[in-house]
């Protein structure tokens, strides 16, 4: 019989230091112990207040304490901080964030020293573009400046034209560079706030405008009047003083191709008084550019501007008026003093080339209707110039004669090659008006039709013109596509304004747009049915966009931003630039803070001034706009706070 064995012992086994190292469980235990210390030492120098540098462990060798850096407690080793790299190359960021070693360092002069040990240079902020001068607040002109228009009240150039018998004296003759205005142009004594539109059309403010040399004048004449603190305007004109209404019915019926508001939608007012003949052509759909020289009337733009009548200060003289050819659906001039046939007809043939091919000139004045030989002789002369400039009389009653402008150049080409005045060269550019003098000659018509075939209006407003295609522009096709993506751009951006920022409690009225392109802007501000009207500026620097602007129905005027514009002081409730300071900036022609200078002028007491631009000026501008006593902000642009552009909004103290 088999027993049960009992199991076997178990030995003990004993290992040497060497295969120790080599088990399993040691390697593990290893690698779990490295692992600890080592997330020991990140948690440690991840929360720690000490630097990095700072840690401290006992070694053998210890590193020396760096100058800026304390030395260890006692009985403790610094561990050994690596050096830096060695610096393998070095230039500057350009505005691509492209390395360049291509720079120059220009020499810092004693006054910046100065400035900068006296606190007296700023370092831009946000949006500043780094180092530039500090912008000191500035003070009140002179109560006498009060109307000052800076290249119309030059009186040391104007003493030296005194003797001028061609109007020199009224065109702009600015300061010299330093000269300029320097000073925050007062409003009067007594100033308030404007009547808003469309009461401001039949009165404003005696205290606004305080001149009573229009009301001693022309009372009698059913142009103004004062009543209590108003002045009051009844509608009259020298030629029309039983109201602008009848006499526009008149017009209507003498010629029933002057559609106002459809065949017309643009209008020149020559010497226009206060502006009646353009307040009620407003009602009709048309927009009516007001004219007149600061001369004896000199406040009657001024009137008009109070009123809310598109106006500015212009005067037929020597030079080109700064609008383009073929600017203007209708021409009117009613008493207004300029001489026609004078000079072998050089001012009509100014007139000519403002007039749309197929518009119409009207011309309310003694020669007319007049039996005195010397105004019957004045007459003959018109009715010679015009017919060999092409010019037929469609129809003359009472005191009203109105021509029309032919559509094309065959009647220029059929007249005798000895009749006066001839075509133009072929080279001059009509639409070249900047300091450009009159020239004695007829401004040829695009042989393309081009000016001459805009549709009626509404329809021209958003519809591409023809002569969209005849001007300089980067753009070489597609431009249909660039003018319709522009009018989209705005209308976006300004539908956000008007909800935003609730531009329908502004009580908008006078609107400038400083730096236009083809009007986007003002298309926009008709389409949200904001009763305003825009001033479009094309600054000279730029590509000539003005004959698009009128051909879509719309006004506007060339400039350059470095000189003063003719307007008189608080003209316009809002000022747009978008872009301008930049492109000034570049052509470092003048200091944009002189140009800021200029916008306080012409804006309103409680105007207000958006500007989208570059964050490389916007911060500049925000400095200059609170020297001037501006409240500003700026605010993002719609693709975010990360964009390269901002928006600077400002509102000027009343």
């Amino acid at each position: 019989m088999k027993t049960k064995q009992d199991p076997p012992h178990c030995s003990l086994i004993t290992l040497t230091p060497m295969e120790i190292l080599k088990t399993s469980s040691f390697v593990r235990l290893t690698a779990l112990a490295l692992f600890s210390l080592t997330l020991f030492l990140l948690l440690f120098t991840r929360f720690s207040p000490a630097p990095p540098s700072s840690l401290l462990f006992f070694s053998s060798s210890a590193a020396a304490p760096s100058p800026e850096q304390p030395p260890p407690p006692p009985g403790k080793k610094a561990f050994p901080v690596p050096p830096l790299p060695a610096v393998e190359r070095m230039g500057v960021l350009d505005g691509n964030g492209v390395m360049t070693e291509d720079f120059r360092v220009g020499e810092v002069g004693p006054a910046f020293d100065q400035a900068l040990l006296n606190g007296g240079v700023s370092r831009g902020g946000e949006g500043g573009g780094g180092v530039r001068e500090k912008v000191e607040k500035l003070k009140v002109c002179d109560a006498r400046m009060v109307d000052y228009v800076p290249c119309l009240d030059n009186s040391e150039a104007v003493e030296k034209l005194m003797g001028g018998v061609r109007g020199e004296k009224y065109e702009r003759h600015c300061p010299e560079e330093g000269m300029g205005l320097h000073c925050l142009v007062p409003p009067p004594s007594g100033y308030r706030r404007p009547i808003p539109w469309p009461r401001s059309r039949d009165e404003i403010w005696f205290s606004n405008v305080p001149h009573t040399r229009l009301v001693e004048d022309k009372g009698g004449q059913n142009w103004i009047s004062i009543k209590k603190d108003k002045f009051v305007f009844p509608g009259g004109g020298t030629q029309f003083i039983h109201g602008a209404d009848k006499y526009l019915d008149q017009i209507s019926e003498m010629v029933p191709d002057i559609e106002f508001g459809s065949n017309i939608r643009v209008a020149l007012d020559i010497g226009c008084g206060v502006a009646s003949f353009g307040a009620f052509l407003m009602q009709r759909n048309v927009t009516t550019l007001s004219i007149a020289p600061k001369d004896v009337h000199e406040n009657q733009i001024q009137f008009a501007l109070e009123r809310g009548v598109p106006a500015m200060v212009a005067v037929f003289a020597t030079h080109r008026l700064l609008f383009p050819s073929q600017a203007f659906d209708l021409i009117h001039c009613s008493r207004c003093r300029i001489n026609w046939t004078r000079d072998d007809g050089i001012l009509l043939l100014e007139a000519n080339r403002l007039l749309r091919a197929g518009g119409y000139f009207v011309w309310a004045a003694q020669p007319v209707y007049k039996h005195e030989e010397s105004l019957q002789e004045q007459w003959k002369e018109m009715e010679n110039l015009t017919a060999r400039i092409c010019w037929e009389l469609v129809r003359k009653e009472g005191y009203i004669a109105i021509w029309r402008k032919p559509m094309n150049n065959s009647c220029y080409l059929s007249r005798e090659t000895a009749v006066h005045p001839p075509l133009c060269e072929s080279n001059d550019d009509p639409d070249n008006v900047w300091y450009v003098g009159l020239k004695a000659c007829i401004s040829q018509l695009p042989s393309n039709g081009y000016g001459a075939n805009v549709t009626k209006w509404p329809l021209r407003l958003h519809q591409p013109p023809k002569r969209l295609y005849s001007i300089q522009l980067d753009a070489i096709i597609s431009r249909d596509e660039l003018i319709k993506a522009e009018s989209k751009y705005w209308y976006e951006i300004i539908e956000s304004y008007v909800r935003a920022f609730r531009w329908q409690e502004y009580n908008l009225r006078n609107v400038m747009d400083m730096r236009a392109g083809f009007g986007g802007v003002a298309a926009a501000l008709h389409d949200l049915q904001i009763d305003c009207w825009v001033m479009n500026v094309v600054p000279v620097n730029g590509f000539n966009t003005l004959p698009v602007i009128y051909d879509r129905g719309l006004i506007g005027v060339m400039h350059d931003w470095c000189e003063p514009f003719d307007t008189y002081p608080r003209t316009y409730d809002l000022l747009h630039a978008a872009g301008l300071f930049t492109v000034e900036k570049k052509r470092q022609k003048c200091n944009i803070s002189t140009i800021m200078l200029e916008m306080d002028r012409m804006l309103r007491p409680g105007g207000r001034v958006y500007i989208r631009d570059t964050t490389l000026v916007i911060g500049e501008l925000e400095e200059t706009a609170t020297a001037m006593g501006w409240s500003s902000s700026i605010n993002d642009v719609g693709e975010g706070p990360y964009s390269s552009w901002k928006i600077l909004r400002s509102e000027k103290p009343f």
